[in-house]
């Protein structure tokens, strides 16, 4: 039997937030077994934002949970490097309204999970089994899940830039440690084009080349360089094992996505759940593991 996990020891940090521009201090927690992911706005008595599906807002250029009125917004980095980490249940407290972009990748968070190591809880794992292939698509963008016995991410972006153009990476969820070793240092990005734009709308207050790479019509802002050839698809498949991680338990199949984004992976899991024939709760299968090693 496959068992839950938690944190062995409550870690913390602080960063800026990417829209907001303020200071926002994180803290993870162990939860106990069935918990899931809670986060907790310090600033609201703890007022508790369960990080499921049912409590996605918005998914624009970020996905951001409400319940009852109260919203929290910057999730999918943090998420990602829980679910990458193999952690079943975790508290999370936010004492604002965003969460830190850090280095707009999920590397630091994954550092401060390693730090606060991963033990095992009494229960078994169980996962989300997709039975029959559920798509969503809009123009040339499409997303898909279709029955694996695993859980892997087929990605394809496609931008008419330089430096990115098509670039396509399959990603094995489920090998111990691959998430930390090979898409948590990606970094998010975005192009000069879109700033003056995103500020007008009262984003990327907390935006700069410290947290993002930021792309000219002919290059990058950022003299650092790329952290790998393909940095721009990695940080894609990072946001989608972030967002995917509020199916609220890991997943057993194959997604495909094509141009998509926080959008899409919204829309995917509504209607995979929407379907009652298309999935399954079942153990984690014997061999399928989602712990941490680096």
């Amino acid at each position: 039997m496959i068992k839950q996990t938690t944190l062995g020891q409550s870690v913390e940090t602080t960063g800026l937030g990417l829209h907001t521009g303020v200071q926002v201090r994180v803290r993870l927690s162990p939860a106990p077994p069935e918990t899931g992911y809670v986060f907790l706005r310090g600033d609201l008595e703890d007022f508790e934002i369960p990080a499921t599906v049912e409590h996605v807002s918005h998914s624009s250029y970020a996905t951001t949970l409400m319940r009852k009125g109260v919203t929290l917004s910057t999730v999918e980095h943090l998420l990602a490097a829980l679910r990458g980490a193999g952690i079943d249940n975790a508290y999370i407290a936010v004492d604002n309204l965003e969460l830190p972009i850090m280095d707009g990748s999920a590397e630091a968070f994954a550092e401060m999970i390693e730090t606060a190591r991963v033990v095992e809880q009494p229960a078994e794992r169980r996962a989300l089994r997709v039975k029959k292939r559920v798509s969503v698509a809009e123009g040339n963008r499409r997303m898909s899940v279709e029955p694996f016995e695993g859980y892997e991410i087929d990605c394809m972006i496609d931008f008419a830039h330089p430096l990115v153009g098509k670039q396509q990476l399959t990603f094995d969820a489920l090998e111990p440690g691959a998430f930390a070793r090979e898409i948590a240092s990606a970094r998010t990005f975005g192009f000069t084009a879109e700033i003056e734009m995103l500020r007008r709308a009262n984003l990327i207050r907390g935006g700069s080349i410290e947290n993002a790479i930021v792309l000219t019509p002919e290059g990058m802002l950022n003299r650092t360089g790329l952290r790998s050839r393909d940095e721009f698809v990695r940080h894609k498949v990072l946001d989608i094992v972030g967002d995917l991680a509020l199916l609220g338990m890991p997943l057993l199949g194959r997604v495909r996505a094509e141009r998509s984004g926080h959008l899409f992976h919204a829309m995917l899991m509504t209607k995979l759940l929407r379907d009652d024939a298309a999935w399954e709760i079942v153990e984690m299968p014997v061999g399928a593991t989602l712990t941490a090693s680096r």
